[in-house]
């Protein structure tokens, strides 16, 4: 798709902001997630839709896969995702680790969250996965490998989640070690992304129906009901329900931009701040946990008046937009460089 969707680059500045708002409440605040009215719920949405967006803009129609545009792809992915995240590691293991800087960097490199800087890891995982199958599809002029690659990822991530059922095959040093176990959990909405895209025209129809969206609404309501009320599905089961939530609430925040999109454009001032934000979403995430405040005080008072859902997200929200200004402040002031605007941005 030659013409850039406006209201994409706003969807994934708005799910940015999601996701520092969740990093203050979680570690600003000290916020109790098991207590809080809106964490458990904004948490099922808000990486789907990152990687929803990141597998959509994936997908190049007229790419042409040869072995060294497929190098050069990935060697500019490891460049842009890679080293600025070891840099910025660096810099928060030096700021804010209460342990030495070796110990502090051993034990981030051995948990798959990585300290926090987990994301560009095992997005690059993705992308080199989405490479090869992608080079596959192109071979046989199909979108069947890419299907096929999907439902694997989907069954995937239902063993993460029925050890019992499946067994702890996946709970190994190279699967936590690599981060690799997080991007079993993820790569399904990336691929999912990606597949929508494919078939956007057909996909935007479907959108636009009268009967899609009703469904997709009432899906989500009761499956996010029966997560954090009725629990009909207990112990490993409660995934079913959590995962149709994670996709039916994604898919209601797509629609939502796709079809307020003239709200989004640059035109608008809501519209050119989350696009803006939307751009410069890798600078943001590596900068942000440098600057969350620590507001222990916040997290007492909301943790003892609840559920509070507005307050709780206002808050939030409110303290992730200074983060993110203050990101985009220093994002602005080193881009000056073009050596750190190179290494530091991978631009």
């Amino acid at each position: 798709m030659k013409q850039r969707l406006e209201w994409l680059d706003a969807l994934r500045g708005f799910t940015m902001i999601l996701v520092v708002s969740y990093h203050v409440a979680q570690m600003g605040f000290k916020q109790d997630e098991q207590l809080s009215a809106s964490l458990p719920f904004l948490v099922l949405f808000r990486m789907p839709l990152f990687f929803f967006v990141s597998g959509f803009l994936a997908y190049k129609q007229d790419f042409v896969w040869t072995f060294p545009s497929f190098a050069s792809l990935t060697w500019k992915k490891v460049k842009i995702q890679i080293l600025p995240t070891l840099v910025f590691l660096c810099i928060f293991l030096i700021l804010k680790s209460k342990l030495s800087f070796c110990d502090g960097f051993i034990k981030c490199m051995t948990l798959p969250t990585k300290g926090g800087y987990w994301f560009t890891w095992v997005l690059l995982q993705m992308f080199i996965l989405y490479y090869i199958i992608a080079c596959v599809s192109q071979r046989f002029r199909s979108h069947v490998p890419v299907w096929c690659l999907w439902i694997v990822s989907v069954g995937a991530y239902i063993s993460l989640f029925l050890p019992h059922t499946l067994g702890k095959w996946w709970k190994n040093d190279f699967m936590m070690y690599s981060s690799f176990y997080e991007t079993m959990k993820f790569f399904h909405f990336f691929l999912i992304g990606n597949l929508l895209h494919r078939y956007w025209n057909g996909v935007k129809a479907l959108f636009s129906s009268r009967w899609f969206y009703p469904v997709v609404t009432v899906v989500a309501f009761l499956s996010c009901a029966d997560f954090f009320r009725w629990h009909f599905f207990n112990g490993e089961w409660i995934n079913l329900p959590k995962s149709l939530a994670m996709y039916s609430l994604m898919l209601i925040v797509v629609m939502f931009f796709m079809h307020y999109e003239r709200w989004f454009t640059k035109e608008t001032p809501v519209g050119m701040g989350l696009q803006y934000i939307g751009v410069r979403t890798l600078d943001i995430y590596l900068m942000h946990y440098i600057l969350l405040p620590t507001l222990p005080m916040v997290g007492l008072f909301l943790n003892e008046y609840r559920p509070n859902f507005v307050l709780d997200v206002v808050c939030a929200m409110s303290v992730a937009l200074v983060v993110i200004a203050g990101c985009l402040l220093i994002s602005n002031v080193l881009r000056v460089s073009p050596v750190f605007k190179k290494y530091l941005f991978g631009r």
